[in-house]
């Protein structure tokens, strides 16, 4: 008989602890954020997590009575193995309500399929080819795509006299996406691409690169690399080699002027022309509160960057689904709501595009200037509405 109490009890208690568990699981909104926390794209992830950060600061941890966790899991990438396995336990074994994050397009791809077959609304936070909301129904993307910022790039050149022009991308799929888009509108307005260079996404080496653009005696050179050791590395390469003094300007997306980097690439990028969709020097309120919550709840982080807005932006889009769906998740009811998703934004007015699930946003012209004794990318130009060109 005691040993059949003692068996009872213990049944009794794991039965205890099962409901405890599952009344925590119904009290709890949990959001799985899959980005590289490692490895040479570390601040990739660190960038969305800061802009997670600020905007809970702003609107607390609790939507429709139900706490809002985040489970941070760290791909080290580029890694889409890693990626889609990191997804599946976040789904199968953490129950997740949604998944976020990927800074990098090849995660992105490598997750979708899981989102399509659990019915988890994915928030793309950065990774920015075209393709990607093509791949599940359960997809929303609140950063960018290399098309709606290139082909802007190409417009504006041609109206300032820039017809002559090499292009140097990374070779995976963002990279070929601007390279295409620029071309596109290049080629359509009159202009010339001398050369097309593609160089490898992880630790290319500049330099034979540089010299070949120095070589074809460009107008200005258009560049796409990740934003990071890349950009610095590029532009580094470009005042030693003289590429300046010979004339060459450099256009690019605004990845070559990441406002986190800025303060390490010294003055080398000042002048360069950018269009993109997010500058820290953004005249607005909305940014203003951003960029006050962003350097209280990351203290010691420096500047934030354009993924730091577009994970500020997916938690606010996370927030109003909740708080429509009362705290009850589903994955075709919270899409629907996406769908019609529009607010401002720090960056300007954005708005989800129903057909595609993509954003569309200002695309801004932006020079490199000094502000004080920092360098920042200021706004002169837009292009407003714009959608994603790529697919």
């Amino acid at each position: 008989m005691r040993f059949k109490k003692i068996a009872l009890l213990a049944v009794m208690a794991a039965s205890g602890g099962l409901l405890a568990s599952l009344a925590q699981a119904q009290e709890t909104i949990k959001v799985g954020l899959i980005a590289a926390f490692s490895g040479p794209f570390a601040d990739y992830g660190k960038q969305m997590e800061g802009g997670i950060k600020a905007y809970m600061a702003q609107h607390g941890d609790q939507v429709a009575g139900k706490k809002i966790q985040i489970i941070i899991k760290d791909t080290t990438g580029p890694s889409p193995e890693i990626a889609k396995r990191l997804a599946q336990e976040l789904v199968v074994r953490e129950k997740v309500d949604f998944l976020a994050g990927f800074g990098l397009t090849p995660e992105a791809l490598a997750v979708a399929p899981i989102a399509e077959q659990a019915k988890k609304p994915m928030i793309i936070m950065n990774a920015a080819t075209s393709v990607i909301t093509t791949k599940s129904n359960y997809i929303a993307r609140f950063s960018m795509t290399l098309p709606q910022v290139s082909g802007p790039m190409a417009t504006w050149a041609l109206k300032n006299g820039i017809k002559r022009v090499v292009t140097l991308v990374a070779d995976y799929g963002p990279g070929i996406d601007a390279e295409t888009a620029f071309k596109t509108n290049l080629l359509g307005g009159g202009g010339q691409v001398l050369e097309s260079i593609r160089v490898p996404l992880r630790n290319p080496e500049f330099a034979p690169y540089i010299q070949r653009i120095k070589d074809a005696k460009p107008e200005a050179v258009f560049i796409f690399v990740p934003a990071g050791e890349q950009s610095i590395a590029f532009m580094k390469g470009y005042r030693e080699r003289g590429l300046a003094e010979a004339g060459i300007k450099v256009i690019a997306t605004g990845d070559l002027t990441d406002d986190h980097v800025m303060p390490a690439m010294g003055e080398s990028t000042l002048g360069v022309i950018t269009t993109f969709h997010y500058s820290a020097a953004h005249d607005s309120p909305e940014n203003k509160a951003f960029l006050k919550s962003f350097a209280a709840a990351n203290p010691g982080a420096g500047r934030p960057n354009f993924m730091a807005v577009a994970a500020y932006d997916g938690m606010n889009a996370i927030y109003e689904v909740s708080k429509k769906l009362n705290g009850k998740i589903d994955g075709d009811r919270a899409m629907a709501i996406l769908k019609t998703m529009k607010f401002t934004s720090p960056r300007g007015p954005i708005a989800i595009d129903p057909a595609t699930r993509d954003i569309v946003q200002t695309v801004y012209v932006r020079k490199v200037e000094k502000i004080g004794n920092e360098a920042y990318n200021v706004e002169f130009d837009k292009f407003e509405n714009m959608k994603d060109t790529g697919k």
